[in-house]
């Protein structure tokens, strides 16, 4: 220990003088100066720190500015702008899809399907898997691109393109995909995992390629009532036919579900958010698959035979108006649209607008009948020319004078004899037009059948003081005004239902997801004539089909009254909008005194052998009638025709 810290311990001695004190004075004198004090003093005084309490308030101070900036931005993040920094994480975390609603089948009367569906796959990807930070390589959609483009059925390019979307987790490469082609990409992706496990070069490419289960059109029969049914377009709409005008039923409602995703995965364990899918209706058509088939391919092999531009055929039950069988040829298969001409889509039998011809004079007789200006029997000669007008009018053959009845005029389809016992219906030309006009409004010309078929086209009836001064003379024949060929089979049945117009139709009804079947609204009604002149008039078409003289007997049914009427009549080209060829057609029902069907036949344009009516679609109605009959099981009345006279001796 230093003398500092503690005194050394003094032993006692002798005394020793006492020595003066230097610091006083030991006699008078002046005061001498203080000595300074030692450097060891000095050296020995402590030095005195500063007070840390202004430091650790400065700290203190930091320390809780830091905590207090963390704390707002906690409660911002976690209170304020929670929502929004969710939406922002779910962005990416949670996909939503549409669930896509199974399509409603379309059937025949009978319940055979004639379109549905089935399992398909929409192909897509997740763009964000095939950058160069995903997959480590800086080709990925190109090499993906090139696995998937023939598989898919498209442009390598396009689906690198595709692949390369930026901002986006969701791409859709393919449409309604065959299972057969989901599980060909599937087994290439397993591959590529196999692969990639034993050789670290290899990349899934394909890992980013996901699939939708949705379901596919499909139309069983092929090209069978393909102008009926139409087709579904890529995006799931009808694009024509019943799949258009009924598309909103047949659809259903789309559902949604939002799940939590993982690398393209599904997260089962985060939760999702579905709204089911409502399934479309089934909706029952009134046609027979069995007679559809027999006319279409009566008139397609017709329409082959005369090299004609097209040909069609409506069956139609004459009680009911419903719809049997509704042929076109040329047709389509709405499975396949990409072989499919333009020309061909569509319904030609309701699209169409022609002049009818002779088959139209049943609408002539059926007036003069009713407004009671003339009988079956009334004695009508026919010269070889008629002057009208500013025209000379003629039959289609060269004859000399005829002396036929009204039944005659009908049965041998003389135009001269037609035009002298319309003009019968007036006292003027005026009046005759205006009284014959309003039996053709009647009859439904120039108005829409009741079909409500998209593109249906109602027909070209020009009101009686437009009427040209040919016109006047010619519509009385079927020249002049246009129809399509649902509203020529109407007027038979009109006549077949004993003068009662009932509005056609396709739909006999639909079933909904509850099973239930909820049969269509009941069609219009009409009274055209009277159900004597009907009776009539069904026995005066008895002779063009009976009689030797007629000019329908290649109409004939062994075993049944028939009922029908030819027409040759002069075709306007949809191209040129001049007269070019011939609209050849055949109109009739049976039996003829207890009708049930209804068949009509047009052919447009033959230009091989015969164009006229008779020969050409007389058989067809042969054909399909003679079929329809036996489907339905109608059998023959046993009763003798009524023979009415053709001609008379002058």
């Amino acid at each position: 220990m230093s003398d500092r810290e503690a005194p050394r311990r003094r032993v006692p001695g002798p005394a020793r003088p006492a020595r003066p004190d230097p610091r006083r004075r030991s006699g008078p004198g002046p005061r001498p100066a203080r000595r300074p004090a030692p450097a060891r003093a000095a050296a020995a005084r402590s030095i005195r720190l500063g007070s840390p309490r202004p430091r650790l308030r400065m700290i203190s101070l930091a320390l809780t500015l830091t905590l207090a900036a963390f704390v707002v931005r906690l409660l911002q993040v976690q209170a304020v702008d929670a929502s929004t920094y969710t939406a922002k994480a779910d962005l990416n975390r949670y996909v939503g899809r549409t669930l896509a609603a199974e399509r409603g089948e379309i059937t025949d009367r009978n319940g055979v399907e004639l379109a549905g569906s089935v399992d398909a796959y929409d192909i897509t990807a997740d763009p964000t898997l095939f950058t160069q930070k995903a997959t480590g390589i800086p080709d990925a959609p190109e090499q993906a691109a090139a696995f998937l483009a023939p598989m898919i059925g498209q442009d390598a390019a396009t689906v690198t393109k595709k692949l390369k979307t930026p901002r986006t987790r969701y791409v859709l490469l393919a449409h309604r995909q065959t299972p057969q082609v989901w599980n060909q990409i599937k087994d290439l992706k397993n591959t590529l995992i196999a692969k990639a496990r034993t050789n670290r070069t290899t990349v899934n490419v394909l890992a980013g390629v996901l699939a939708e289960p949705t379901t596919k059109r499909v139309y069983p029969n092929g090209d069978l009532a393909a102008g009926i049914l139409g087709w579904v377009n890529a995006d799931g709409k009808g694009g024509g036919g019943i799949e258009q005008q009924l598309n909103k039923e047949l659809a259903g409602k789309d559902g949604k579900i939002r799940y939590a995703q993982s690398g393209g995965r599904l997260v089962p364990t985060a939760g999702s958010a579905e709204t089911p899918a409502v399934a479309g209706s089934d909706i029952e058509l009134t046609i027979d698959r069995d007679i559809q088939w027999a006319a279409q391919n009566a008139i397609t092999q017709q329409v082959k035979a005369s090299r004609a531009d097209r040909g069609y055929v409506v069956v139609q039950d004459t009680r009911t108006g419903q719809i049997l069988a509704l042929a076109n040829s040329p047709g389509f298969d709405p499975n396949d649209l990409s072989r499919a001409s333009a020309s061909a889509l569509g319904n030609a039998a309701v699209q169409d607008a022609y002049e009818p011809g002779s088959t139209a004079k049943l609408m002539s007789m059926a007036a003069v009948l009713q407004e009671n200006v003339a009988t079956p029997m009334t004695h009508v000669t026919v010269p070889n020319r008629l002057h009208r007008g500013d025209r000379l009018f003629q039959d289609d053959v060269d004859h000399g004078t005829w002396s036929l009845t009204l039944n005659g005029v009908l049965a041998k389809s003389s135009n001269i004899g037609t035009i002298l016992a319309t003009g019968q219906l007036g006292k003027t030309q005026d009046e005759a037009d205006r009284v014959l006009y309003s039996y053709l409004r009647k009859f439904g010309i120039g108005s829409p059948s009741g079909l409500g078929f998209p593109g249906e086209t109602s027909g070209i009836l020009a009101p009686p003081a437009k009427w040209s001064t040919s016109q006047q003379f010619t519509i009385p024949f079927g020249q002049g005004f246009s129809i399509n060929a649902v509203q020529a089979a109407s007027v038979y049945s009109t006549i077949a239902n004993g003068g009662v117009r009932v509005e056609p139709t396709l739909v006999r009804g639909s079933k909904g997801a509850d099973g239930r079947f909820a049969p269509a609204p009941k069609p219009k009604e009409t009274r055209v004539v009277s159900d004597r002149t009907a009776k009539t008039l069904a026995q005066m078409l008895e002779s063009v089909v009976d009689d030797g003289q007629g000019t329908g007997i290649k109409a004939r049914i062994p075993g049944y009254r028939v009922a029908g009427k030819t027409g040759t009549a002069n075709r306007v080209d949809p191209a040129t909008g001049k007269y070019r060829g011939y609209t050849s057609s055949f109109a009739g029902f049976a039996p003829a005194d207890n009708p049930r069907i209804t068949v009509y036949c047009a052919i447009q344009n033959a230009t091989k052998g015969s164009y006229y009516g008779g020969e050409i679609c007389g058989p067809i109605f042969q054909q399909v009638m003679e079929f329809a009959l036996k489907t339905l099981q109608v059998p023959p009345t046993g009763a003798d025709p009524a023979n009415l006279p053709v001609t008379f001796t002058p």
